[in-house]
């Protein structure tokens, strides 16, 4: 009897978010991983692995993060991921947000970058991910998140 690979969307935006996300990728060995991103040209770093692009949008384009929710959607219900993963920022807030209501599992890791406060995205997707961390000793806390190491 064969077990099926667990399904890991892991999700981030561009930039140093992309980063953090692929120094992790050693962790979803044994996995399927589903790579969601903004920018094009990162299929290259996958490999073998799935890759689906979504739209670039900020609070700042209200249109456009209405267009990355729904791709987001879209991509989670023909996935159905078990896990879902993610170093930011909203696209990685709108699936773990989208992905807890399917069942799956969730993780949020907040950017290096934010040294002062957990991100705005991770403030709000504290509550509704299984687990958040920072990469940050000083930002932990009792009520979350948690500090477990840095990626660096």
């Amino acid at each position: 009897m064969s077990r099926r690979r667990p399904k890991i969307l892991a999700v981030a935006s561009g930039g140093g978010h992309w980063v953090q996300l692929r120094r992790i990728a050693p962790a979803f060995e044994g996995a399927e991983v589903i790579y969601v991103t903004v920018e094009p040209s990162y299929r290259a770093q996958v490999g073998d692995a799935g890759f689906r692009l979504v739209v670039d949008a900020t609070r700042w384009n209200k249109l456009r993060l209405v267009r990355m929710l729904l791709q987001i959607a879209w991509i989670l219900l023909r996935e159905r991921p078990d896990a879902v993963v993610s170093t930011g920022a909203a696209p990685g807030f709108f699936a773990i947000r989208l992905g807890k209501l399917l069942g799956a599992r969730a993780m949020w890791i907040d950017s290096i970058a934010n040294v002062e406060r957990l991100s705005m995205s991770g403030q709000k997707i504290m509550r509704h991910a299984d687990r958040c961390l920072t990469q940050w000793e000083h930002l932990a806390g009792d009520s979350g998140p948690d500090y477990e190491g840095a990626v660096l």
